[in-house]
């Protein structure tokens, strides 16, 4: 548990969280001083999770058959280029190609191309009994970064008070930061081994025995993913920007404390997991943070907002470990990194047209009818994932003979 590799990829993984943490807030402020629309910005936020989602895929059903550690380094590359690209393009279409075929993500969860190459390297180093402790950690840390990265975001407006810097200067400088941190994120995947982890002989193909589970998973993780969509962070950044005028700064605070109470969730996933089951934890945690999601647009005042913010965010997350535990689990070996990403990629795709709706939501009426209705369809998702996989255990459930409460 303590190997040097996984410490290596959760040093990656948080680099790559803080950039995402920052850029996820700044790209919708960054692209209303570019004089785009709303409706634009849902635009841009939309093909970046489409653009993900395809890239993200194709490594997964491919990976098996290539070094991991060799396309990691060269996912770096393309991170920063996305970087480089966003600070000094301007037009809409140029930045909806970079979108496209770049790293950016306006999300607060990671939905890039390294998420299913990490996971399949996490699976394989560790033991089944110290998997989902792992994989909190692996969260834990994408969080903790995540939410110093939105403290960050404030940091554009402090460089144009102190030193007078133009703002679209000061945002496109975020950027280059972005490119940065993905040359450093290189240099740290370099100490992975060399050999590809998938073992000794390849699969005819990316999915075998397990076929049927993974795309039923992936089935409902898209239902789940279309819900996520709708309020990823840039579009709830921007719902409060319009609804409560919050500024940048003031956004990320409030999302650095969200991401606070994400990370320590998900410890106590471990905890909870070991009582009651993974899938379990996945559902009855789920739900009544969707409840609270549901309550923010009725909230009396700008308080009440942020606490309920703050309640979902104790609990929204304490899914992530544990699904991402559970999908390695019911899985081969070989399988892993196709299943990661089958299952990871709906989380692009599927919300990749829901962006578009919130924009669309947003510039008819202010009120936060995207978050009424992503909260009402991740409960219809938490129900269905219980009933369809509530009977299916990973191998150290099997072992201890837990039983569903």
């Amino acid at each position: 548990m303590n190997s040097p590799h996984v410490n290596r990829l959760l040093v990656a993984k948080g680099l790559r969280a803080f950039g995402d943490g920052y850029v996820s807030l700044l790209l919708p402020v960054y692209l209303l001083e570019l004089g785009y629309s709303p409706l634009e910005v849902g635009i841009i936020a939309t093909v970046t999770l489409l653009g993900s989602g395809i890239l993200a895929l194709a490594v997964g059903l491919h990976a098996h058959r290539f070094h991991y550690r060799t396309l990691l380094i060269a996912a770096t590359f393309l991170m920063m280029a996305t970087g480089i690209g966003f600070a000094f393009m301007t037009d809409f279409w140029p930045l909806a190609v970079i979108a496209l075929v770049g790293t950016l993500n306006p999300s607060s969860g990671d939905v890039s191309v390294f998420l299913p190459l990490e996971h399949a390297m996490l699976s394989r180093i560790v033991a089944d009994r110290d998997r989902t402790a792992v994989f909190a950690r692996y969260s834990l840390v994408g969080a903790l970064a995540a939410a110093v990265g939105s403290l960050a975001a404030a940091l554009p407006a402090m460089a144009a008070q102190e030193w007078a810097l133009p703002q679209r200067a000061a945002l496109q400088a975020m950027f280059v930061l972005y490119a940065l941190t993905a040359v450093a994120t290189a240099f740290v995947y370099r100490g992975l081994p060399a050999a590809p982890v998938a073992g000794p002989h390849k699969p005819p193909a990316p999915l075998t025995q397990s076929k049927q589970r993974v795309y039923t998973l992936a089935a409902l993780f898209s239902l789940d993913a279309f819900a996520g969509g709708l309020i990823v962070q840039s579009m709830l950044a921007l719902w409060l920007y319009q609804r409560h005028g919050l500024s940048p700064a003031i956004a990320g605070t409030i999302f650095f404390w969200t991401g606070i109470l994400s990370a320590a969730s998900f410890l106590v996933a471990v905890r909870i997991a070991d009582r009651i089951g993974l899938v379990n934890t996945m559902v009855f945690t789920h739900i009544p943070s969707s409840i609270c999601l549901m309550l923010v647009p009725f909230a009396d005042g700008l308080p009440w907002v942020i606490a309920l913010l703050l309640v979902r965010s104790l609990l929204s997350q304490m899914d992530v470990p544990t699904r991402s535990s559970y999908v390695m689990a019911i899985v081969t070996p070989d399988e892993r990194p196709a299943a990661a990403s089958i299952t990871s990629v709906p989380r692009s795709l599927a919300s990749a047209a829901s962006p578009f709706i919130t924009g669309y939501m947003l510039a008819i009426s202010p009120f936060g009818w995207p978050l009424v209705a992503a909260g009402a369809i991740k409960i219809a998702y938490d129900l269905m994932l219980l009933a369809v996989f509530r009977k299916i255990r990973p191998p150290e459930e099997a072992i201890s003979g837990r039983r569903a409460p």
